[in-house]
C-alpha cells in the first residue's frame, strides 16, 4: 500500500513539473513573439523637417498636440517611464523605446571621476543617445536636490528643510531655491524631486527633516515659495521657459503614518498607513499641495503610504478626483520609488490600476522593457484606455517644451556650482535656521573669552551637519565634502588668534586646568528614510559623556544639538548653561560661528515641537500631546 501511493504520489509530481514546465515555456515564448513584434512593427514614416512641434515660436500645447500625433502606442508607454540610470542596459535603449526620464538614485553618480563636469557629460551622454528617435525626443534627468545639488561633490550644500522651516522665511527660502536650480542647471539637470510638503506628526519617523514643519500654514507659505525660487524663468531665456521643474511631495497624508504600520519589514513608520480622515485631507494636507498648484509646480509625487487600506498611487479618487480635478493640477504625476510595484497584483495589474488612477510617469525604476509592453498590451486589450495614455504623454510632453529640452537648451554656467554667493547665502541659511532654546546665564554670544575646548561627534564632522542625500543616498559619516567647513572650522575661524580653541572629539583634555566656555557639538549620524525609523530619538553614550568630561573641565558649558530632529534631553538639560538646535546646517559650519560670537543674532523657532518624553513623540497639529502634558518646547519657541 505504501508502495502503491509512493507511486501515485511520483506520477502526481512528474504531471505538475510537466505541466509547470508548459506554462513556463508558454510564457517565453508568448515574451519572445511580443518583443519580435515590437521590435518588427512596421516603424512610421519620420514627421516633416518643419514640423509644428519643432517650431519654437509656437505655442506648447499646439506643439504638444502636433507631436502626439505622430507617436506610436509604444512610443507614448516610454514616455510614461522614469528609470534609475544604472539600470539602463544600453544607452541605445533611450532612443529604442523612448524612455522619456532617468533619475540618480541611492547615489548613482558618474563612472570615474564624480565632479561637476562629469556630471554634464553624463547628462549630455544620454541627452544624445535619447534624440537618436525618430522623433528626437530629450529625456528629462531627475535629482533628489532637496538640500541642494547635493549630489555632486563641491556644491553647496544648505540647511535641510527642517532648518529652513526653522528661519521661517519665504524670501529666503525662494532664495535658496533659485541658487540650486542655478547649479542643478550647470550640471544639464533639470528637475528637481523637491519641495518636500510633508508635515511630521511623529519625531521617530526618519525623514522628519526633509519636511518644513508640521504646521500646515508654514509648510504652505514655504513650499510655495520653494517652488517659485525653482520654477522661475531662466534668465536671459524665454519668458516661458521654467528653469528647474519642481516636484511638490509626497501627495498625501505622508508624516501622519501610524508607528508600527509600515509596509516595508525593516522600517517602522516609512511607508506606514495614514489614517483615511477627510476632515485632515481638506484642514492639514491638502492647503499645501494647494497653495503649491497655484505656485504653477510641474510635477507632483504621490507618496508610498497608504491612505487607509489602499496605496496612494492607486487611489483614483485622491489623484485624479482630488488633485487633479479639484486642485486643478495640470503638471504630470509621478511615482515614488518602485512605488506601482507595492500595489497588490502582479506587475502588470499594478501598472494598469496606477495608470488608470492618475498617475502619468511611473518610477519604475529597473525594468522598462517589460513595463513598456505591459502598458502597449493592457491599451491593447482594453484594460486602459488610450485617452488616459494620451493624456499622461500630453502632461510629460508639455513640461519638457515647457524647460526649452527641445529647443537646444545649454546647461548653465558651471562656475556657479559652489560659489561664493551661493555658500553665502548658505551660510546666512545657517546663521538663520538656529534656535536658541537655553541661555540661563547669558553665555551666548561667546564674548571675552579666552579659551574654549570643543567635542562632540559632530563638531568635525562635515558628513554629520550635512545630513543624508549628500553625494551618497544615506549620506556619508565622516568629514569629507570638497569645500565644506565644518562647524569647528567655523567657530576656530571666528574665534582668531587672540582665543585658544582646543579640540577633542571625546572631551578628553587635561584636568588640572579649566577653560572659559565648552562647546559641544553632538547629535545624529546621517539617516536616509526608514532607515531612520527610531523608536527613542536621543543622544549616544559617548556625546552624553563627551558633555560631561567639558563639564568637568569648563567653567560654561554650550550644547549644540545637530539632528534631523528633536532629540530626548529632558534629562540633561538641566546640567547646560546654553543649548542650540542647529538641525542639519550643510556645508557652511561658518554659519554656526556666526551667530555663536554673535555677529547675527539668534532668529530662529522651533518648526516642530520638542517632546518632553516618549509619551509625547506624536503630537497633533494642534500642539496636543497623548498624555495631555506639557512638551520641553513648544512650536516656534525660541530665545532671541
Amino acid at each position: 500500500m505504501y508502495t502503491s501511493f509512493m507511486k501515485k504520489r511520483s506520477l502526481r509530481a512528474a504531471r505538475t513539473a510537466v505541466a509547470a514546465i508548459a506554462a513556463v515555456s508558454v510564457a517565453l515564448l508568448c515574451i519572445i513573439v511580443a518583443e519580435r513584434v515590437l521590435s518588427e512593427r512596421t516603424e512610421p514614416p519620420a514627421p516633416p523637417a518643419d514640423a509644428p512641434y519643432l517650431n519654437p515660436d509656437l505655442p506648447i500645447n499646439v506643439r504638444v498636440n502636433d507631436l502626439l500625433s505622430y507617436m506610436t502606442l509604444e512610443e507614448k508607454a516610454g514616455q510614461m517611464a522614469l528609470v534609475d540610470k544604472n539600470s539602463v542596459h544600453d544607452d541605445r535603449d533611450l532612443a529604442t523605446y523612448g524612455i522619456g526620464a532617468l533619475l540618480s538614485g541611492a547615489g548613482a553618480k558618474p563612472s570615474g571621476d564624480d565632479t561637476a563636469m562629469s556630471w554634464r557629460d553624463m547628462v549630455a551622454r544620454f541627452t544624445d543617445a535619447s534624440r537618436e528617435s525618430r522623433l528626437k525626443i530629450p529625456v528629462l534627468y531627475g535629482v533628489d536636490a532637496a538640500h541642494g545639488h547635493a549630489n555632486v561633490p563641491g556644491a553647496t550644500v544648505f540647511p535641510h528643510e527642517i532648518g529652513l522651516g526653522a528661519a521661517g522665511d519665504p524670501k529666503l527660502v525662494r532664495a535658496v531655491a533659485r541658487a540650486t536650480a542655478a547649479e542643478m542647471s550647470a550640471t544639464g539637470i533639470y528637475w528637481n524631486f523637491a519641495p518636500d510638503l510633508d508635515q511630521p506628526r511623529d519625531i521617530r519617523w526618519g525623514r522628519t527633516y526633509e519636511a518644513f514643519s508640521d504646521d500646515p500654514e508654514l509648510v504652505s507659505l514655504l513650499g510655495a515659495a520653494y517652488v517659485r525660487g525653482l520654477e522661475e524663468p531662466v534668465l536671459g531665456g524665454a519668458s516661458s521657459t521654467v528653469n528647474v521643474l519642481a516636484t511638490a511631495k509626497h501627495f498625501v497624508g505622508v508624516g501622519s503614518m501610524a508607528w508600527g504600520s509600515s509596509s516595508n519589514r525593516d522600517f517602522k513608520i516609512d511607508q506606514g498607513t495614514t489614517p483615511p480622515d477627510e476632515d485632515a485631507l481638506e484642514t492639514e494636507y491638502l492647503p499645501a499641495f494647494r497653495e503649491a498648484v497655484a505656485a504653477g509646480v510641474s510635477s507632483v509625487m504621490v507618496g508610498l503610504n497608504s491612505w487607509g487600506d489602499t496605496k496612494l498611487a492607486a487611489d483614483r479618487h485622491l489623484i485624479t478626483d482630488v488633485l487633479k480635478g479639484d486642485l486643478g493640477f495640470d503638471g504630470f504625476v509621478v511615482s515614488d520609488w518602485y512605488g506601482v510595484y507595492e500595489i497588490p497584483g502582479n506587475d502588470y495589474s499594478s501598472a494598469v490600476t496606477a495608470i488608470n488612477a492618475g498617475v502619468d510617469m511611473v518610477m519604475l525604476p529597473f525594468d522598462y522593457e517589460p513595463f513598456v509592453r505591459n502598458v502597449v498590451r493592457a491599451v491593447e486589450d482594453g484594460d486602459i484606455p488610450e485617452a488616459r495614455i494620451d493624456d499622461a504623454v500630453r502632461r510629460v510632453l508639455r513640461a519638457k517644451f515647457a524647460l526649452g529640452l527641445f529647443d537646444g537648451r545649454t546647461p548653465g554656467d558651471g562656475s556657479v556650482v559652489g560659489s561664493k554667493s551661493n555658500r553665502a547665502l548658505a551660510r546666512e541659511a545657517v546663521a538663520r535656521s538656529l534656535v536658541l532654546l537655553k541661555n540661563d546665564r547669558d553665555t551666548l554670544p561667546l564674548r571675552n573669552v579666552e579659551t574654549i575646548r570643543v567635542a562632540g561627534s559632530a563638531a568635525d564632522n562635515i558628513g554629520r551637519q550635512a545630513g543624508a542625500w549628500t553625494v551618497e543616498w544615506q549620506g556619508i559619516d565622516g568629514n569629507w565634502l570638497p569645500g565644506a567647513t565644518s562647524i569647528l572650522e567655523g567657530i576656530r575661524e571666528r574665534a582668531g588668534a587672540n582665543v585658544t580653541v582646543a579640540y577633542d572629539k571625546n572631551g578628553d583634555f587635561p584636568t588640572g586646568d579649566r577653560a572659559d566656555v565648552g562647546i559641544a557639538v553632538v547629535g545624529e549620524a546621517p539617516y536616509a528614510e526608514g532607515w531612520g525609523d527610531n523608536a527613542r530619538p536621543s543622544l549616544t553614550n559617548d556625546d552624553r559623556a563627551a558633555i560631561a568630561k567639558l563639564r568637568a573641565s569648563c567653567d560654561e558649558v554650550v550644547v549644540i544639538i545637530v539632528s534631523g530632529r528633536p532629540l530626548l534631553i529632558s534629562d540633561e538639560l538641566s546640567s547646560w548653561d546654553a543649548l542650540v538646535a542647529a538641525w542639519l546646517p550643510g556645508s557652511e559650519g561658518e554659519g554656526v560661528a556666526d551667530v555663536l560670537f554673535g555677529d547675527e543674532p539668534f532668529s530662529g523657532v522651533l518648526p516642530v515641537p520638542w517632546p518632553d518624553h516618549e509619551a509625547q513623540f506624536s503630537i497633533a497639529v494642534d500642539g496636543s500631546t497623548a498624555d495631555h502634558t506639557a512638551v520641553l518646547f513648544p512650536r516656534y519657541f525660541g530665545l532671541h
